[in-house]
């Protein structure tokens, strides 16, 4: 199957086809396929994982919709509190669809079986969540269908057993590893490993998904599971695919410190309280109206400030405390159990009794493979000939740019994404709580019904022929380590990036440190190429499996900080001290520059290039939510 000079071990690789192909069993990767089964579809899954062990586990708090039932509630307020908060840089159509869509995708969950907490009356039970507001921004509301605080459990086992009920076909502990394109740029399909047997098999379909979830790996401290390695991000960068705003990291407020596991979100929903070594809540402060339930980059940042200004808490003064004890043990055993067994496991705290130490910790990657609302994978149609000027002019609400015809958003043929690997933009520079999991559902449901369009309707029925070349650059990866005998241990080598996009790239970025990092992650390129395998066996091999994770993780590093050390301004997630100006600045509030940097970033791993794109700014049937200062 090609020219690769095969020798025995990767002849006769198997070929398998699929009207779909998954890559990718959590939340997003299991929406999809069950919409794909119940139209009949040939779909298969390949997961990392067993789908159940999908990061998606770890969501606590709850999924966003504006159901009303605990007050008034719609998704107007939905769609502006998330425009709001990704700092106007999310796509205010995709905001739109989202926002709209959520009730609609959540009574779904629901009557497939998943186990929402009830109110009294029967209806779902919601919390109050970080910049979730009523009629614009008035007060804290109540959004986050919530199974205690096990959501992203509870979503994962109902989408399995769906799943399973409708025949999906799950290939488990197989790892992708290259995306497979013809000359015309068409993605046909991915090579992949099988770890029980360190065999090597095609997977071709019609469609490929991504929904290979995020890289928070690529930070020392991390909530991410260990298998959060931007797999996905790291085959579409070296397919030639550009990564959209990978400047913008979500660091959650509450990571328990010394061990960066998530306290959800919804500690705060209940009212738990930050407090500083004066016991004082110092949100009151930061965010008058808001307080504890302002939004995630706004809380975090506020926290290092009061660590940076001395108030932090313990012998070196490098936390904040989260008090809850005033909820009350049953309050507590009844909506926060998982958090009462972190608290006595990861921290030695009774959280009924005493408060828990936290910290700021990385969550979550706002960017990823920029998509549409129907999960295709989009570029450019072009390169870039000039620089994209993109001017927002707050006098008369007009956003412009010299873009002229150029077409942002081709669809690359038979590819999709969703999920934390994709970029649809929702989340813009800043995700809030609650829109991660309801991003999972509603843009796998929309993609599951583009791909059936696509496969029933436009396709015309018959698989493309692979390219001689198919198995050319996975056999090439996996021999070179197979023939390695000398180099270095892939763990060290990853823990190189991880210290470098740690020390460069945290809470509070300085222009200099940023610019240190890029030098720094590009002279490892060396070090990359020189790992060395020691044990070359097949069967369940993980350190193979490191190796290879070490190449996607590199490619995270490096898009990551170099999007980030272009962009001079701040910007949600994105705060630059260089940069930093008060609110009330008359033309650049808290340093963001819609004049200038109202622009979503595309970095191409080929030759570490940059180029722009504008934000959609018109939502698909309201009128646009202008920029204003950030305030809560």
């Amino acid at each position: 199957m090609g020219a690769i000079n095969p020798k025995e071990d990767y002849t006769n690789i198997p070929h398998e086809t699929f009207d779909a192909v998954i890559v990718g069993g959590g939340g997003s990767g299991m929406r999809a396929s069950y919409q794909l089964a119940q139209a009949g579809l040939k779909v298969a899954v390949l997961t990392k994982v067993f789908p159940t062990r999908s990061h998606t586990v770890a969501a606590q708090g709850g999924i966003g919709a504006s159901l009303g039932n605990m007050q008034e509630d719609n998704w107007h307020y939905h769609f502006y509190d998330t425009v709001k908060g990704s700092d106007w840089l999310g796509d205010q159509d995709a905001i739109e669809f989202m926002t709209r869509e959520a009730p609609q995708v959540v009574y779904e969950l629901e009557h497939l079986g998943m186990p929402f907490d009830r109110n009294a009356d029967g209806t779902i039970y919601q919390r109050p969540f970080g910049g979730h507001s009523a009629n614009y921004g008035e007060k804290a509301v109540p959004r986050a269908c919530a199974a205690a605080d096990r959501t992203g459990h509870a979503l994962l086992h109902t989408l399995y057993q769906s799943n399973v009920k409708m025949g999906t076909q799950f290939f488990v502990e197989w790892i992708a590893l290259d995306l497979i394109r013809n000359e015309a740029g068409d993605v046909l399909g991915v090579t992949a490993i099988d770890q029980e047997t360190g065999k090597i098999a095609v997977f071709q379909g019609k469609a490929t998904l991504f929904a290979t979830g995020g890289a928070g790996r690529v930070y020392r401290a991390s909530t991410n599971a260990y298998i959060n390695t931007g797999d996905g991000l790291g085959m579409a960068a070296r397919a030639g695919i550009p990564l959209q705003d990978m400047e913008f990291w979500q660091f959650h407020p509450t990571g328990v410190a010394g061990a960066g596991v998530l306290l959800t979100e919804g500690c705060r929903g209940e009212g738990a309280i930050l407090r500083n070594k004066d016991g004082e809540p110092f949100m009151e402060r930061y965010a008058p109206t808001l307080k504890d339930l302002a939004p995630r980059d706004f809380v975090s940042r506020s926290m290092d400030q009061e660590i940076k200004e001395g108030r932090g808490c313990g012998p070196k003064g490098d936390y904040i405390l989260l008090d809850m004890t005033h909820l009350g043990a049953e309050t507590i055993m009844k909506r926060l159990p998982s958090v009462f067994e972190i608290g006595k496991k990861f921290a030695n705290v009774d959280i009924t009794k005493e408060p828990i130490p936290v910290v700021p910790t990385i969550h979550y990657q706002m960017g990823g493979i920029p998509t549409n609302i129907h999960g295709q994978v989009v570029v450019p149609e072009s390169r870039e000939t000039q620089p994209l000027d993109a001017n927002y002019n707050k006098d008369n609400d007009v956003y412009s740019t010299n873009a002229g015809e150029r077409d942002f958003s081709k669809p690359i043929k038979g590819f999709y994404a969703i999920g934390e690997c994709s970029c649809v933009s929702v989340h813009g520079a800043n995700r809030l709580g609650t829109n991660s999991l309801l991003d999972l559902v509603v843009f796998g449901k929309a993609a599951g019904q583009h791909i059936i369009e696509y496969v029933t309707k436009q396709h015309d029925g018959a698989y493309e022929p692979l390219p001689t070349t198919v198995l050319e650059q996975t056999v090439a990866r996996i021999r070179t380590l197979d023939e390695s005998t000398t180099g270095e241990n892939a763990q060290d080598v990853a823990d190189a990036i991880r210290d470098i996009v740690q020390d460069h790239a945290g809470v509070f970025r300085t222009t200099a440190l940023l610019e240190k990092g890029v030098k720094e992650i590009l002279a490892l390129e060396p070090r990359i190429r020189n790992i060395h395998l020691k044990d070359k066996s097949k069967v369940f091999n993980t350190a193979r499996v490191e190796a290879l994770e070490v190449e996607n993780l590199y490619e995270v590093a490096k898009a990551t900080l170099i999007s980030a050390a272009a962009r001079k301004e701040c910007r949600g997630a994105h705060t630059v001290v260089d940069f930093e100006l008060p609110p009330d600045h008359p033309s650049y509030p808290y340093g963001r520059r819609d004049d200038v940097w109202m622009k979503h970033t595309l970095w191409f791993s080929s030759d570490n290039r940059l180029e722009y794109k504008p934000v959609r700014y018109r939502p698909l049937t309201v009128d646009a939510i202008p920029p204003k200062p950030r305030t809560f």
